[in-house]
């Protein structure tokens, strides 16, 4: 008789990542024995020496435990059109119980009969890692933990700012100042007092994202750098754990889920990483606060399928999403062969240095990346104080020139720069600024290809001014 065998997720790849299989067997030993049959390393997952289903594998025949129907599994016949569900347990311990106050408050889960008591269970086994507790990972963590995951780590070390209220919704206006972790704990236990909330006040590095990243069956990456990005991919695909990754940046957003057993890795996408300053961050760049909202909250969904073995997950997909024509755009993510990290030869086997690879430095320079020299906001204004003379550049937009700008500065937009080089005099030599850094290094790039040699980078641009020169002015 034909039965179907619904395969949970962690266990596809050794059925070439399909949900589930059709088999002819009289009964549940049978079926399992023909399951056996097609894959020899599925068979050492789930078969002891002696051929008997191992203790941490349960089964189910529709909604019952086969182990409540009979006292061996030969003995418990299956028909034809029967579902036989396999559930190993998940990394966390022994399987959980629900309290009364769980079962009422995980009640819209539990009537689903594709969630149930034991979908349930799942969750409340299962350790999520979420990197960065910001836009993204502010929605994230809430609706994780509103659905009850059991443990959630996070990972951050930034301080809450007046700035990150727009759209960064696990805090409030009394957080300003302290450690996001401390508030996002505070706030997610608030929410659901049944939960473990595990946090890491860290700068992720290669030195200790494996001891991280190891306790975690799924990693949740929503960071906002791209040496990050490349380290949690390449940390993911070291640990063999699925990287449910997510990016904004103002009105758009981008999902997938980069599991190397099953599909493409981030590398495998991207293999380098774009330029420093080509790409803005939202601090540069801006995003619509709601952005983060949607795409986090798919990004929660991504989590939730993965642990309960439900839907089909963006594995091979990237999923694009425009929120000002309100579409979404689904392009397909292939494995490349040729992949540093996950592909036939690897040649990226343990974290290396990712802001070299990603040609970011981590402090202050003299010079950028093209050698223009580089001046901080308090020598420059000793400078000028004393009655040196300098011709102030601001790169910025318009719109961000209407919200602050440094006294004695001229606006000449970076998008307008190389139509209005002939404004500017070569002979003179300008210091060049814009928020914080990376469009003022692009502008010096387009003018020494244009022959200008007099140039310096205001470090920190008009952020660094206001926040240690003139402390009056606002900061965006």
């Amino acid at each position: 008789m034909p039965i179907s065998i619904l395969i949970p997720s962690p266990l596809r790849r050794y059925v070439g990542g399909v949900k589930s299989v059709d088999v002819e067997a009289g009964n549940v030993a049978a079926a399992m024995a023909e399951l056996a049959k097609m894959s020899p390393e599925l068979r050492k997952q789930l078969f002891d020496e002696s051929s008997k289903v191992r203790s941490f594998v349960s089964l189910y025949l529709g909604n019952s435990n086969v182990r409540d129907l009979g006292p061996t599994l030969d003995a418990v016949g299956v028909k034809d059109g029967d579902v036989l569900t396999i559930l190993p347990a998940i990394a966390g311990g022994a399987e959980p119980k629900l309290s009364r106050e769980e079962v009422l408050r995980y009640s819209r889960h539990l009537i689903m009969p594709e969630i149930t008591l034991e979908g349930q269970k799942r969750l409340k086994a299962a350790k999520v890692l979420c990197i960065g507790a910001g836009g993204l990972g502010s929605p994230l963590s809430l609706y994780l933990a509103a659905a009850g995951v059991g443990t959630i780590g996070m990972v951050d070390y930034d301080t809450v700012d007046l700035t990150n209220l727009q759209r960064q919704i696990l805090y409030s206006a009394s957080d300003v100042g302290r450690p996001k972790l401390e508030a996002a704990k505070e706030r997610l236990t608030q929410l659901n007092p049944e939960i473990e909330v595990v946090t890491h006040p860290m700068h992720l590095a290669s030195w200790n994202v494996m001891d991280v990243v190891k306790d975690y069956d799924v990693i949740a990456d929503g960071s906002d750098n791209f040496p990050t990005r490349y380290l949690v991919n390449d940390a993911c695909v070291l640990s063999n754990k699925p990287n449910v990754f997510a990016s904004i940046f103002r009105f758009e957003g981008q999902i997938s889920v980069f599991d190397a057993r099953r599909g493409p890795c981030y590398r495998c996408i991207f293999p380098e990483p774009p330029p420093p300053g080509l790409v803005p961050t939202c601090a540069e760049g801006g995003v619509l606060g709601v952005t983060p909202g949607v795409i986090g909250s798919l990004q929660a969904l991504e989590v939730l399928k993965l642990i309960l073995g439900l839907g089909d997950p963006l594995i091979g997909r990237l999923l694009l999403f425009d929120t000002l024509d309100l579409k979404f755009r689904e392009l397909p993510a292939r494995k490349n062969p040729g992949c540093a990290v996950c592909g036939t030869a690897p040649t990226v086997t343990a974290p290396i240095d990712y802001e070299e690879f990603c040609q970011i430095r981590s402090h202050e320079p003299d010079s950028d990346a093209n050698g223009v020299a580089a001046i901080s906001v308090e020598d420059f204004h000793r400078r000028r104080g004393a009655g040196e003379p300098f011709h102030l550049l601001d790169v910025r937009e318009p719109h961000e020139y209407g919200i602050v700008s440094i006294p004695g500065s001229v606006l000449l937009p970076l998008s307008q720069l190389p139509a209005r080089l002939h404004e500017l005099d070569s002979a003179l030599t300008y210091t060049i600024h814009c928020h914080k850094g990376p469009r003022a290094s692009q502008a010096s790039q387009l003018m020494r290809k244009a022959g200008f040699r007099r140039l310096q980078l205001l470090t920190g641009g008009v952020d660094a001014w206001a926040e240690r020169v003139d402390t009056s002015l606002p900061r965006y």
